[in-house]
């Protein structure tokens, strides 16, 4: 097995830029095999996915992939480094993947490792200056952010670096295949079109911010160019079924009801909630009627929306501290969404490679079967979020997808 190339994305959805990303890693690397490891149905930023887990895997082996595996959720609603770690971490235990890909922001990834390095190393004057950003109460991505410009003491070029997410990201992915040890190599590709947070789009290309902007509002068609037809023509079809979820405010209703029911101490048990968070979440579930009302209450310098919105998912899932810091010791299970039949001697493959590798093509034969603890959690809050996830739906909000939708095949 050789030239196995993977990429990590949320696909949500999957866009033209996403195409250009995968087309242009492939022709570099003389990639042989493609495989996406994928986020579920909630995402890294703390929303919902537009569509569900199996729709995007449809999308994205309709384009050019040969195998796509989930992400856990614990991974994929968690911070950016425990994100890009389980991530890393999965293709690890794979045993034959060469190269990961990943979009940013710069054409040269040397500047991106040698952020990495440092934030891996933490040498004692940027671990000063982290401690002291970190007094003036802002958040820990703001004051590591001002740290690291501080320590290279270059503010023009670091700052242009670290204002991407990009790029944030790209340097978490750097960071977990260092601590990890890993013999995969990174290969940087440079995005282009409009930038992550873009509303607008331009050409053929947009954001995934922006077309699921556009599909909230009801403008369907102004987006069509924007994506392969394949893919426009199955969003479109969720779409007109109702299965599609326009954001986490289809959920507030049960966000609050969870928090109301949860005790302050059991809030302070959820990742990311320190410092007293727990007594300001339990104030505003107490008081507020949406989540907008909620976010005003809550929200700050420290604690921006996105990480109070990841807070909401864990809740609603019901993740703890202790569930998060086991995910962080164990190897992932495979979870795999779809393949085509390259796809399926890849995953042959795979399995020769590492006997020990714990492969989920039947969720109930592995719930019968696996006898680790830990994975079955894992995997059971990955059943929970599709539960949860369908009750956003319009019409057929049907429960237990996980044990009745086959993997998907081209």
């Amino acid at each position: 097995m050789d030239n196995v190339l993977a990429i990590i994305g949320e696909y949500n959805p999957f866009h033209n830029g996403h195409l250009y990303h995968l087309n242009e890693a492939k022709r570099i690397f003389h990639a042989n095999y493609t495989i996406a490891l994928i986020s579920g149905n909630f995402v890294q930023r703390g929303d919902a996915s537009i569509v569900d887990k199996w729709t995007k895997a449809k999308m994205a082996l309709l384009n050019g992939f040969d195998l796509v595996l989930e992400l856990p959720c614990v991974y994929s609603i968690s911070s950016a480094e425990n994100f890009a770690l389980g991530a890393i971490r999965t293709l690890n235990s794979l045993k034959v993947v060469d190269t990961v890909s990943f979009g940013c922001e710069t054409d040269d990834v040397s500047v991106l490792k040698e952020f990495a390095d440092i934030l891996t190393e933490e040498p004692a004057e940027f671990k000063s200056l982290l401690s002291h950003e970190l007094s003036k109460g802002v958040s820990f991505a703001k004051a590591r952010e001002n740290a690291l410009l501080m320590y290279l003491n270059n503010i023009r070029k670091s700052a242009n670096v670290l204002s991407s997410p990009n790029n944030i990201l790209a340097i978490e992915y750097l960071k977990a295949l260092k601590q990890t040890n890993s013999s995969i190599m990174p290969l940087g590709i440079k995005r282009i079109g409009p930038g992550y947070h873009s509303q607008t789009i331009m050409g053929e290309f947009a954001s995934a911010t922006a077309i699921r902007k556009y599909c909230a509002d009801r403008n369907f068609y102004a987006i069509d160019k924007s994506m392969p037809k394949v893919c426009y023509d199955i969003l479109e079809e969720a779409i007109k079924k109702g299965h599609y979820i326009k954001n986490i405010g289809c959920f507030e209703k049960e966000i609050m009801f969870v928090l109301r029911n949860m005790t302050v101490s059991q809030i302070a048990n959820l990742p990311d909630v320190n410092e007293g968070l727990e007594n300001t979440i339990k104030n505003a579930a107490n008081s507020c009627n949406t989540l907008p009302e909620f976010m005003g209450m809550v929200k700050s310098k420290r604690y921006p929306q996105t990480r109070i919105q990841r807070i909401l998912l864990y809740a609603l899932l019901g993740f703890t501290k202790e569930d998060m810091e086991t995910s962080k010791k164990i190897d992932p299970y495979i979870r795999v969404l779809g393949c085509t039949s390259k796809g399926e001697n890849l995953l042959s493959d795979i399995c020769r490679a590492n006997r020990k590798l714990q492969v989920i093509t039947s969720v109930k034969n592995f719930t019968t079967t696996c006898r680790n603890k830990k994975l079955l959690m894992m995997l059971e809050k990955d059943i929970e979020a599709t539960n949860i996830y369908t009750l956003g739906y319009e019409y057929d909000s049907f429960s237990n997808l996980d044990y009745t939708t086959k993997i998907i095949k081209y």
